[in-house]
């Protein structure tokens, strides 16, 4: 992935597509626990994993990063996804639950491309002025950081294309709305990330993800392709004169695209353009 100079992408930079989503109340582990597809019930306060929800048909409709602030209190770190939008459509499903969910509009999200002062892996990093959470790997450190909006970091659009690209080549796909409701966790490799269970019980989707899982019916999956930064973020990829996948979405030099597990070794384009596969990166899973 080409980069911009190192010093500027070290910066703290808005996260101008992540929003805080929050979940309290006696209820919000339980009530996150039967919607999200993740085993959100086996974090301990101060924990995050990668998770997502579901359509009853087991397609993506959002993904997003899960923190437990606190026993009673959850942080959605929405990708994407309109966050007004994606807390409308979650409260339909709250009847007498008690749980309250909002946007939280006080808190920022910003990015660096250092390795965190204090958390790790899995375990966030909380202190009076924010949360710290670590986004990358040893070999290509990044700190997520979650703070007040009233010093709001600077805002840098290249930055936070690198910091994209960066979680596309780590296999995590950023959805476009157009992508929303497109694709199964498996079509988008998401057991690299730990993203879904099979295991903790019922949630939307659960049994379409548990059946293709046990029954190995998995024949596509993620695919990072280096193109031209001018390539298209969306459109057909064809090998052998044949459509053979599509792109899921796209940033700087790489583009992420669900292909079939089994293909032919003859090259692969887009548009017109031949595009080489690349292994994605390991190290982000949660």
């Amino acid at each position: 992935m080409s980069d911009k100079p190192q010093a500027a992408y070290d910066a703290p930079f808005a996260l101008s597509d992540v929003a805080v989503v929050t979940l309290t109340g006696r209820d919000a582990v339980a009530f996150a626990q039967a919607q999200f597809m993740s085993d959100v019930a086996a974090l301990a306060p101060g924990q995050w994993q990668w998770s997502g929800w579901l359509t009853p048909k087991g397609r993506v409709i959002a993904l997003f990063a899960v923190l437990r602030r606190e026993a009673e209190s959850l942080y959605v770190l929405l990708h994407d996804a309109d966050p007004a939008d994606f807390v409308s459509s979650l409260q339909r499903f709250v009847f007498r639950s008690k749980v309250t969910i909002g946007v939280d509009r006080g808190l920022q999200v910003s990015g660096s491309g250092r390795a965190p002062a204090a958390a790790r892996g899995p375990v966030a990093h909380v202190d009076a002025d924010a949360i710290e959470l670590d986004f990358g790997s040893d070999a290509h450190p990044r700190t997520l950081r979650i703070a007040p909006a009233a010093a709001p970091a600077s805002l840098d659009a290249e930055a936070e294309a690198q910091w994209r690209a960066r979680d596309m080549a780590f296999g995590l796909p950023r959805l476009p709305a157009d992508q929303a409701e497109g694709w199964t966790p498996q079509q988008l490799s998401l057991e690299r990330l730990r993203a879904f269970s099979v295991r903790k019980g019922c949630y939307p989707g659960q049994e379409i993800v548990a059946r293709t899982h046990f029954l190995g019916q998995v024949r596509r999956g993620l695919v990072a392709l280096r193109t031209p930064e001018t390539a298209p973020l969306a459109g057909e990829i064809e090998q052998d004169g044949q459509v053979i996948g599509r792109l899921v979405c796209g940033a700087r030099d790489i583009r992420l695209a669900v292909l079939p597990m089994e293909r032919a070794q003859t090259p692969l384009t887009l548009a017109g353009m031949q595009v080489e596969p690349a292994p994605l990166l390991d190290g982000l899973a949660r």
